[in-house]
């Protein structure tokens, strides 16, 4: 399999307040997150030779963006692929300058879900005839959460405990960031009190619904140092879709995903990483809901199989820890705008890379390789994105 690693560069970010934007409509979102991009690349709509829009159904077609940004008479394409949509946006753009045809490109990603009432992800799927006719994200989640604490030895207390400290870590993360929807610190004993929206999940162990977008602009890897001294370069970017549902799955044992292994394989393979936890030096991961961070933890190589509770309680997901994980608060803090998610994700990591994260104390100190993941489903699908800033 031929490698993307290296080939294309990010060369211009830019993102939105993610929260209750009720001032704001999806095209309002797009421009500022776009011309933040811009600014960032210094350049502008006469550069961009090609776009992809990533939306779950905040957009019919390509055509929004269009109108928004005043593109014309330039190839356009919306994409949705569940709570991938953000990286799918991206890995079409970044295909679509590996694969020559061009020079420049732009990746968007938005959802404007406070004024429609649709919470991102719907309630009532899959009908499952017996166990899930009344299914909702937080209780096909707390699936999990019981099944691993059980698995694993933990008691539900402990288990309570351990997802609680990662909402408080998140949390912690998330308040520092201007960007972020929910900025405030909890305590353990505040997440352990919350009511329980689907137990053992309780309300700060799931992430909000929110309004957001981000964008990406891409060039060719052998042209970016034109642009700017400091471009972020791509070095793997892998997607997996798996078939069926959870529970006619012969196999699947609430514990992980296989979509989220396997889109980590296809990433990790280009870009030449064999051992995730010690190479990479910080990773934004799909945190839905605070056991599907546990979780991943797992599925993306950073813990062994059942061991992620004991990293979570010895600190090694914190900022200050061995690995740095969500270190803008994650979905727990920014929400779930699902077409934004993938890519707001990247823009944290690509600030990161540069050493200009908003503030000092969140600064990853020597950051060179960051991880990027989102998760959706069900059946699942999954995506992984590696980028670092260093050539070679």
């Amino acid at each position: 399999m031929e490698s993307i690693k290296d080939k294309i560069a990010i060369i211009g970010m830019g993102c939105t307040r993610f929260g209750e934007n009720w001032s704001q409509d999806g095209a309002d979102m797009i421009i500022d997150a776009v011309y933040e991009a811009y600014q960032d690349a210094r350049l502008g709509p006469g550069d961009i030779q090609a776009a992809w829009v990533g939306t779950l159904r905040s957009g019919l077609s390509g055509t929004l963006l269009a109108d928004s940004l005043k593109l014309k008479s330039i190839p356009i394409t919306r994409v949705e692929n569940q709570c991938t949509t953000g990286h799918e946006a991206l890995r079409n753009a970044c295909f679509g300058v590996a694969s020559g045809m061009y020079d420049i490109a732009l990746a968007v990603g938005f959802e404007k879900l406070k004024d429609t009432g649709f919470p991102g992800m719907g309630v009532g799927r899959p009908p499952h005839p017996v166990w899930q006719q009344l299914w909702t994200s937080p209780s096909a989640f707390a699936y999990i959460a019981v099944r691993y604490f059980k698995d694993f030895g933990l008691s539900a207390e402990q288990g309570k405990r351990i997802i609680g400290q990662i909402a408080v870590k998140n949390h912690r993360n998330g308040s520092q960031v201007p960007k972020a929807h929910l900025r405030r610190e909890v305590t353990l004993e505040q997440v352990l009190s919350a009511p329980i929206i689907s137990s053992p999940l309780g309300l700060f162990d799931c992430c909000g619904t929110s309004d957001g977008a981000a964008a990406a602009i891409i060039c060719r890897g052998d042209m970016a140092r034109s642009f700017r001294a400091d471009p972020i370069y791509i070095k793997g970017i892998g997607l997996a879709v798996d078939s069926m549902m959870p529970f006619f799955r012969p196999g699947f044992d609430y514990l992980g995903f296989e979509a989220s292994r396997s889109a980590a394989r296809q990433a990790y393979e280009q870009a030449g990483i064999t051992d995730p936890r010690r190479e990479l030096d910080l990773a934004e991961v799909h945190d839905c809901f605070t056991i599907t961070e546990l979780v991943n933890y797992e599925d993306l190589g950073f813990s062994p199989r059942g061991r992620a509770w004991q990293d979570v309680a010895a600190g090694t997901f914190t900022l200050e820890g061995e690995l740095p994980v969500n270190t803008d608060g994650g979905l727990k803090c920014f929400g779930h705008p699902v077409g934004a998610s993938g890519i707001r994700m990247a823009y944290e990591v690509y600030k990161q890379l540069q050493g200009k994260a908003d503030l000092p104390q969140r600064q990853v100190r020597n950051a060179r390789l960051g991880l990027t993941h989102t998760l959706g489903g069900p059946p699942q699908v999954s995506a992984v994105a590696i980028l670092g800033n260093e050539k070679g």
